[in-house]
């Protein structure tokens, strides 16, 4: 069955978090659109420079929640420090745990959930660097490659990816979660 899954990202988002989950949606033979609060592009973060451009699929404000079945958030330091203040893209995440349906998130990604108020009573891992920031929020946090909570993907670094995605799909495959 075809899925349709949602990356939220602004400029800034680390390239390998967003491109490497999205391939590996794809190549599942779904969708992945990228949703951001930026119509026409945003520009990627790699290897300590900007990167490449990549369309913008959809605008938080056209984005319906309910019509995704799953949600993707890649880091980055600049990507996820904008989005945590933009409370379009924080309701944006809300709907996705108040459906119960799937969410990844790889290295400073998980500081978007902090914000969105659901890390509360979660096991979760995720950069080092924002370790006491989830701790602090009321989630469990482990230094592992990836970490599943009912349904919460999430990863530390760009080095995890393979687990990231693998995981990321079966939870998709899955569907909704309870709890």
């Amino acid at each position: 069955m075809k899925k349709r899954v949602a990356i939220l990202a602004t400029h800034g988002f680390e390239e390998s978090e967003l491109k490497s989950p999205k391939e590996y949606l794809e190549q599942q033979g779904w969708e992945a659109l990228i949703i951001s609060p930026e119509a026409g592009s945003i520009k990627a973060w790699a290897d300590k420079n900007w990167g490449k451009e990549y369309p913008v699929d959809q605008t938080v404000a056209e984005a319906d929640s309910s019509t995704f079945d799953a949600l993707v958030l890649p880091g980055g330091v600049l990507n996820p420090d904008k989005l945590r203040t933009n409370e379009e893209a924080l309701d944006f995440i809300r709907d996705f745990f108040d459906q119960q349906k799937p969410v990844a998130a790889i290295c400073h990604g998980p500081q978007l959930l902090i914000n969105a108020g659901v890390v509360g009573g979660r096991r979760m891992t995720s950069v080092p660097a924002i370790r006491v920031d989830l701790v602090n929020a009321g989630a469990e946090w482990a230094d592992e490659e990836v970490v599943v909570d009912a349904g919460l993907v999430t990863s530390r670094t760009p080095k995890d990816l393979p687990a990231f995605n693998k995981r990321m799909v079966e939870e998709i495959m899955e569907g909704v979660h309870a709890g």
